[in-house]
């Protein structure tokens, strides 16, 4: 195995390898988690997406599957959250750390905090990180505009570097990140690993299947494109079919898809009307959403779904990072991991001899 890169990130998390992998709507399932655990990086359980029961299931299969610490992801909004927290405490001897979007508020984060589990939110801005920071979290993950899924304006490049200089907790750096030459200019930047998306989906262990993942494969970055009729906020997709309609729907037929989508997730969650009203008026009050966005955001999950779970390739969405039109391949996470490592140790090596003078 290659040799270990050890950093606040490792330390903290436990794990090998300063890599992250990040917890992506039905495609972070045990398998994705269980492979990159394994392989000496953190993984991410995508629990989000899940009602209690499954997110129990799928912690349970995780930890049959792997010794190795790792990770789940929830927000504070979705149906059922006070019970997938409980059931993350329940397993707070191999669960190392959180990750979230919008909330916990503080309380919750103490929760967290007395029972070892690390919080570390994803933020977009400086002034997130500080803020999540004053409320107690013990790393942030940052991630600039290449990332996929939602995303903000500010590249990586940019945004990493003022949140390093505006918090003083370890840093994650996210958006654009693939490869051992990604990790090495992350680490020179003073982050304390890379987190991965869009990489860990393109591989062997994923969930997607073969012909989404082959479309992920095929994209270049002229294919990738940033959308914000989807749910009202800036995402980012690979083109096709399904995109350019929802591009050139009119408002009423965005409110209509996202009520059919609503009422579908009512359906798989076996959420109540209260619960989905409760979770849209949270998205509105904490997550920066209008009413109308938060109505809307429901449409994103299920179209999402159609494609990563369904096979949908045409009819569903495909949220990417801009770094898929660059990947072309479909590696396992070990071959993944041990690549990424043994060209960060070239680049870093290479770095060391310029600054003795070694030509």
């Amino acid at each position: 195995m290659a040799d270990p890169i050890e950093t606040p990130l490792t330390r903290l998390l436990g794990c090998r390898y300063p890599i992250v992998q990040t917890a992506m709507g039905w495609v972070a399932t045990p398998p994705l988690v269980i492979a990159t655990s394994n392989a000496g990086a953190f993984g991410f359980l995508a629990a989000a997406v899940m009602t209690p029961d499954e997110a129990r299931a799928a912690i349970a299969e995780v930890r049959a599957g792997t010794d190795k610490p790792f990770g789940v992801n929830f927000h504070s909004f979705q149906p059922g959250a006070a019970e997938i927290v409980e059931a993350i405490l329940e397993n707070a001897a191999q669960i190392r750390a959180v990750s979230f979007g919008r909330g916990p508020d503080a309380k919750m984060i103490a929760r967290f905090k007395e029972a070892g589990i690390l919080c570390m939110p994803t933020i977009g801005a400086a002034k997130h990180a500080q803020k999540m920071v004053q409320m107690g979290v013990d790393m942030v993950t940052v991630q600039g505009g290449e990332g996929g899924g939602h995303t903000g304006s500010v590249p990586t490049t940019i945004l990493l570097p003022q949140v390093l200089d505006a918090v003083q907790v370890p840093v994650i750096a996210a958006g654009g990140f693939g490869d051992g030459r990604g990790l090495a200019a992350a680490l020179a930047f003073g982050a304390a690993g890379i987190a991965m998306g869009t990489r860990f989906l393109m591989t062997q262990e994923s969930a997607p299947p073969d012909n989404v993942k082959a479309r992920y494969v095929k994209a270049g970055t002229d294919d990738i494109t940033v959308s914000t009729k989807v749910d009202g906020l800036p995402q980012r997709m690979i083109r096709n079919q399904a995109l350019d309609r929802i591009e050139r729907s009119n408002g009423i037929g965005l409110w209509r898809r996202a009520v059919e989508s609503g009422l579908q997730m009512k359906r798989q969650t076996k959420a109540s009307y209260a619960d989905l009203l409760k979770a849209a008026k949270g998205m509105t009050s904490h997550g920066g959403l209008s009413l109308p966005q938060a109505m809307m955001a429901a449409a994103a999950p299920m179209m999402i779904q159609r494609a990563v779970v369904d096979g949908d390739a045409d009819g569903g969405l495909m949220a990417t990072g801009v770094v898929a039109g660059r990947l072309g391949d479909l590696p396992t996470c070990e071959q993944l991991i041990e690549t990424i490592m043994a060209e960060a140790h070239q680049r870093l090596a290479a770095l060391a001899s310029l600054s003795s003078g070694v030509r």
